[in-house]
């Protein structure tokens, strides 16, 4: 079972992104706060769930929690920054949406910047460890999803309903068949032969 609370504290907002390893679309991170008593067997880490589990918990999270908030940064801001710090960005526009403000904020993951002087505190695979932290991997990755089908109907010869602008080798082959869209990352590029990605510096 999931840890309820890192910090004791009762406004602790769990944070977490997805999209970091993707050729195209945004990142997206989600801020959780749940209440003290919340209990979810089913909630984990995101990439361990099911499609259908990911949808089925979102719409529970989202009713459920005290509050929630989900914060984007577009590929070029991921170009301009890095996605490091893209991602932290996103992060930071998730917690600031929050109703309430946090008093503590755990987050998935070693790299961090201070947020309003809230203390927080890193956690790797913090988001099979932690309940919150859980919650906004369910929130951020079903809503990154949903972004990226959307952007599929514009361009839907990439195929990004189903790899969702990850490196997969039918997104590399419509890569070098029709190059780059306005929602592809310029500084993540294929090597020649390979769909893996280069982080240019």
């Amino acid at each position: 079972m999931l840890i309820k609370s890192y910090s004791g504290k009762v406004l602790e907002a769990g944070c977490d992104e997805a999209g970091r390893g993707c050729l195209a679309g945004p990142v997206v991170a989600a801020a959780v706060i749940l209440p003290g008593d919340y209990l979810n067997l089913n909630l984990n880490d995101s990439k361990k769930l099911s499609e259908t589990s990911r949808n089925i918990l979102r719409e529970e999270i989202e009713k459920s929690a005290r509050s929630w908030a989900i914060g984007v940064a577009g590929p070029g801001e991921i170009d301009s920054m890095n996605i490091l710090n893209a991602s932290i960005l996103a992060m930071h526009r998730a917690l600031s949406q929050l109703v309430h403000f946090p008093e503590y904020i755990i987050v998935d993951g070693n790299r961090f910047r201070n947020f309003e002087n809230v203390p927080h505190t890193c956690i790797v695979k913090g988001d099979s460890l932690y309940m919150s932290i859980a919650a906004a991997s369910v929130l951020a990755k079903t809503h990154r999803d949903g972004i990226m089908r959307e952007l599929h109907k514009e361009f839907p010869q990439y195929g990004w309903d189903r790899n969702k602008g990850y490196p997969t080798s039918n997104h590399a082959g419509a890569l070098r068949d029709h190059g780059q869209t306005c929602w592809h990352r310029k500084s993540f590029r294929l090597k020649p032969r390979q769909a893996k990605i280069d982080f240019n510096k």
